[in-house]
């Protein structure tokens, strides 16, 4: 089966959400995989800062790249996040994404922050339309910020993620992204109220993924939550390097250098 459609059906009706550990690198797809991850996904605020550039800064060029070192490092399906595909123009962000899609990715994420729905509409026409000309039916997870970037008042969130959600699907969506979202009554709302299978962020006080599946959410993604653990992790590691340089800090619970030798050397 193609990992298009694995990773489709992996958004089927299921007892728990497909749960995403997002990624921002080989080695950490490689080590999701080998942990039981049935899909990667990139976090594009991890990738970027680990490539040396902000979050929203990082040329498509170099997402190409990591979506094909991806794919061919794992034998799970791959989704890329890609923003809000690097341009303002639908047709631009369609030659943008040409090269991610031709790296054998079976899903991308794109946002549309505090644009109008219009625009990631006609995105989203524009990639649809690219990709099965390409013979790719990539799996687009539309990613609306009305509760990540309050775009309308508490009263009206509900209604407009809804509204959005028409309009992407119309679009050819085939999922929704609502990170910020947490109430589980709105959660419900949402899920009942659009076909497109609803995706949400890690956030503090979202309950569990075996509730979340209760009401129907269908994917929990990590985001960038666990690349700023690890930064932090490094942060503190570092600095007390620095500051007394004590090697006994690096025998806590490390992985065996054997055993990342063996991760590698199946590739």
């Amino acid at each position: 089966m193609p990992m298009t459609s694995v990773f489709r059906s992996l958004h089927s009706k299921m007892e728990r959400p497909l749960v995403l550990p997002n990624v921002w690198d080989v080695g950490g797809a490689k080590r999701a995989e080998s942990l039981g991850a049935k899909a990667v996904a990139t976090t594009s605020a991890g990738v970027a800062w680990s490539l040396g550039y902000a979050d929203g800064k990082m040329p498509v060029e170099r997402q190409a790249q990591l979506a094909s070192d991806l794919v061919r490092a794992v034998k799970v399906p791959v989704s890329i996040d890609v923003e809000a595909g690097y341009s303002d123009d639908p047709e631009v962000v369609g030659e943008n994404l040409k090269c991610v899609l031709d790296a054998g990715i079976a899903g991308v994420n794109i946002e549309d922050r505090l644009g109008e729905p219009r625009l990631l509409a006609e995105k989203i026409e524009v990639i649809k339309r690219n990709a099965a000309a390409m013979k790719i039916d990539v799996f687009v997870n539309a990613r609306t910020d009305v509760y990540l970037k309050r775009v309308v008042s508490d009263e009206n969130k509900a209604e407009e993620t809804l509204a959005r959600a028409i309009r992407y699907a119309e679009a050819g969506a085939d999922g929704l992204f609502v990170p910020g979202l947490t109430e589980l009554t709105q959660i419900a709302q949402i899920t009942a109220g659009t076909k497109l299978p609803v995706s949400l962020l890690a956030w503090p006080g979202l309950p569990k993924a075996d509730d979340l599946a209760k009401v129907g959410v269908r994917r929990l993604s990590a985001g960038p939550a666990i690349s700023q653990v690890i930064w932090q992790q490094i942060a503190t590691l570092t600095k007390s390097f620095l500051a007394v340089g004590d090697s006994e800090l690096f025998a806590k619970d490390p992985m065996a250098y054997s055993a990342l030798q063996k991760l590698f050397a199946e590739m």
